[in-house]
C-alpha cells in the first residue's frame, strides 16, 4: 500500500493560513491564467435527486505549481439548515497521484475575500473613500481583514439586512479590528456615501440597488449556492462597468448575469475586463463616471493555488522536524 496523504481538517487549515499570502498567490494564478499557464473550466453543478440538493464542482489546472485539483461543494437538504461542506483535493500534474485532501471551509472564505481584495485594488479610486461591508459572518469579517490596508479608508461601515435583530456580539469583531468600524442600522445607512462596497451575503435575492446610490461607487459581489443567487438587481446590470473574476465562466453562473442576459437586453460582451487581463494590464478600464460591478463566483484555481501553497508549506515544515 502507498502512503497515506495528508487529510486537513479546518483547524489544521487554519493554522497554515497563517503563512500564506493569499491576495499574492491569486494575483500570481490569474496571471498564469492569462498567460495560457493555467485552465479553467466552467463550474458544474449537480442537482441530488428528489431536490434533496446540490453539488458545486470546481476544477482547474495549474502548470507553474505542476499540480492539478478538484473543490466538491455540496448542499444537502435536511429537515433544519441545509448542510454545506467543501473538499479540496489536490493532485500531481507530474506523477498523476493524489497530493492531499483538505477542508475547504476556511480555504474558501480566505480565496474569496482575497479575490475581491485584489480586484478592490485594481479598480478602486487611489484616495482614501468610505468603506461598506454588508454582512456579518466569516466571509464578511474576512473580507474586511483583506481591505483594510488596501486604501487609507476615511470611514469604514458594517451592516446587514437584520441589523436590528442581530445580537450585539456579530459586530464585536469587526469594531474589535479597526476604530474607525462603524456598525450602521441598516444597508442604507452603512453604503451612503461609500466609495467601495463589498457585498457579503449568502442571499439569493437583492441587498443592494446599485440604481439607488447617489454617487459612484465600486461594488462587489460573490456567490453562494443558492440557484442564480444575486446580490444585485438584474436590471441593473445595463447600467454598470461590469467586472468579474473570469469573463469566460462568470456570466455561466452569476445569477443576476444570466438574468439579466434572459430578461433585460444584458450581453456578456459588455463585460469590461476580468481579473487576469487587469492582473496583467491587458485592460486599463476608463473612468466612465458609472458604478463599477465586480462579480466574482469563485474558481477552482483559487482553491488550487492556495491548496497547492498550503500542501507546499505543511511538507516543508514536515522536513524541518
Amino acid at each position: 500500500m502507498s502512503a497515506p496523504i495528508p487529510v486537513l481538517d479546518d483547524a489544521a487549515i487554519v493554522r497554515l493560513l497563517a503563512d500564506v499570502d493569499v491576495p499574492r498567490l491569486l494575483r500570481g494564478m490569474f496571471a498564469s491564467l492569462q498567460a495560457g499557464a493555467a485552465v479553467q473550466p466552467p463550474q458544474t453543478l449537480t442537482e441530488f435527486p428528489q431536490t434533496s440538493g446540490d453539488v458545486i464542482t470546481y476544477s482547474g489546472i495549474l502548470e507553474p505549481v505542476r499540480a492539478f485539483g478538484v473543490k466538491l461543494s455540496p448542499y444537502i437538504a435536511t429537515s433544519g439548515p441545509p448542510l454545506i461542506t467543501a473538499w479540496t483535493l489536490l493532485m500531481s500534474l507530474e506523477t498523476g497521484a493524489p497530493l492531499m485532501l483538505c477542508d475547504s471551509k476556511r480555504l474558501t472564505t480566505e480565496r474569496t475575500a482575497a479575490t475581491t481584495a485584489v480586484a478592490v485594488d485594481l479598480l478602486a479610486p487611489a484616495q482614501g473613500e468610505g468603506l461598506a461591508i454588508i454582512g456579518t459572518g466569516d466571509i464578511a469579517f474576512a473580507h474586511l481583514r483583506h481591505a483594510l490596508s488596501l486604501r487609507p479608508w476615511t470611514r469604514i461601515t458594517v451592516a446587514s439586512r437584520r441589523t436590528a435583530t442581530e445580537p450585539a456580539a456579530a459586530f464585536e469583531r469587526f469594531t474589535a479590528l479597526d476604530p474607525r468600524v462603524t456598525v450602521c442600522a441598516s444597508v442604507e445607512a452603512a453604503v451612503e456615501g461609500a466609495g467601495v462596497i463589498l457585498l457579503c451575503t449568502s442571499s439569493g435575492t437583492p441587498v443592494l440597488d446599485p440604481r439607488r446610490l447617489k454617487t459612484p461607487a465600486l461594488i462587489t459581489s460573490i456567490s453562494t449556492n443558492v440557484a442564480r443567487a444575486h446580490e444585485i438587481p438584474p436590471v441593473a446590470l445595463p447600467d454598470l462597468d461590469v467586472f468579474c473574476d473570469y469573463r469566460p465562466t462568470a456570466p455561466l453562473s452569476a445569477g443576476e448575469m444570466v438574468i439579466a442576459g434572459e430578461d433585460h437586453g444584458w450581453s456578456p460582451q459588455a463585460i469590461v475586463a476580468d481579473l487576469p487581463e487587469l492582473v496583467s494590464g491587458t485592460v486599463r478600464p476608463d473612468v466612465t463616471g458609472r458604478h463599477r460591478f465586480f462579480r466574482s463566483i469563485g474558481l477552482g484555481l483559487e482553491d488550487i493555488a492556495v491548496a497547492a501553497e498550503i500542501h507546499r508549506v505543511l511538507m516543508a515544515a514536515q522536513k524541518g522536524t
